[in-house]
């Protein structure tokens, strides 16, 4: 048999994490990737707790991206466990991109260094954000500064915002994942269930809802789900960690539960393409961040 040179033909698969410090835009580019919403995003750090694959598919490769909480020095056992999330892809994943924002580089973070060190893993630099930089030898200066301190295969800029250099970021990627077949059919788009992200739906608009510490001190938990051929009907818990922080979610004669639940059901519809019948509740659990028991019946394990 003649030998293989045209390397289109040869399909492609592998695992792909996307890691790097809070707010560097790993979730959005890992939506940007999959042409969906699959991940949340706000403006606030380290709204991503749990690593969530997606399904990259066409005719010559199939890439599952996993993208992964921001890298962080942990502070209370929920930290713990989303860094255990990216550690985990040293067994996981073939490849992984470091995606850093041009504007504010690593630096002497040295643990955004260490943890690629210790992932011990063929890594491709991002410089994200291309498009509020300078210009091309600003994008230039950083991936210098980045490689003075860690051995990257392949490097290049893009902006996962507007989509420049994100194709020749893939064809990058591609190129370096072995041949092989599909894990998973081509037209799914992640195996985590419509409860988990109606939960994230949920959790990014308290994120969004509500200021300082309260969404860093909550979780939401779908308690029911039921679907019908034109509505779901959705219940879900809002956990907090002190009663204080129940009356912040609630608000005023419920008026902040209230505008959630309308914001969330607006989200959720989206998704789903029919309509959600949502019903919210609050409650306490006291320092459920710090409580094996809790995160691993909250799903973080």
């Amino acid at each position: 048999m003649p030998e293989e040179t045209n390397k289109a033909e040869v399909h492609r698969s592998g695992f792909v994490g996307i890691i790097g410090r809070p707010n560097a835009g790993k979730s959005t580019l890992f939506n940007r990737l999959l042409g969906q919403k699959l991940s949340i995003i706000t403006h606030k750090a380290q709204t991503t707790r749990h690593r969530i694959p997606g399904f990259y598919s066409n005719e010559s490769c199939q890439i599952v991206f996993l993208d992964t909480p921001g890298i962080i020095q942990p502070a209370y056992l929920l930290q713990e466990k989303m860094m255990d999330q990216v550690m985990r892809l040293r067994n996981d994943a073939d490849l992984l991109v470091h995606i850093v924002d041009g504007r504010r580089p690593p630096g002497d973070d040295d643990v955004v260094w260490e943890t690629l060190a210790q992932l011990r893993l063929p890594v491709v630099l991002a410089v994200n954000k291309a498009d509020l930089l300078g210009g091309p030898d600003s994008a230039k200066e950083v991936i210098a500064a980045c490689r003075e301190r860690f051995a990257y295969v392949d490097a290049l800029a893009i902006s996962a915002l507007d989509g420049s250099g994100v194709d020749a970021l893939v064809d990058r990627i591609r190129d370096r994942l072995p041949p092989g077949p599909a894990f998973y059919p081509k037209d799914e788009a992640s195996d985590l269930s419509l409860r988990f992200f109606v939960s994230e739906l949920i959790r990014e608009q308290l994120f969004l809802l509500y200021e300082k510490e309260v969404p860093y001190s909550c979780t939401v938990n779908v308690v029911a789900f039921r679907e019908e051929e034109d509505i779901d009907h959705i219940d879900a818990e809002i956990v907090v960690s002190r009663n204080s922080q129940k009356g912040i979610i609630i608000g005023k004669k419920g008026a902040q539960l209230k505008e959630l639940g309308i914001r969330s059901r607006k989200e959720i519809e989206q998704l789903t393409g029919k309509q959600a019948n949502l019903k919210l509740f609050v409650k306490v659990r006291e320092k459920w961040r710090e409580k094996e028991t809790f995160l691993k019946s909250y799903g973080y394990r």
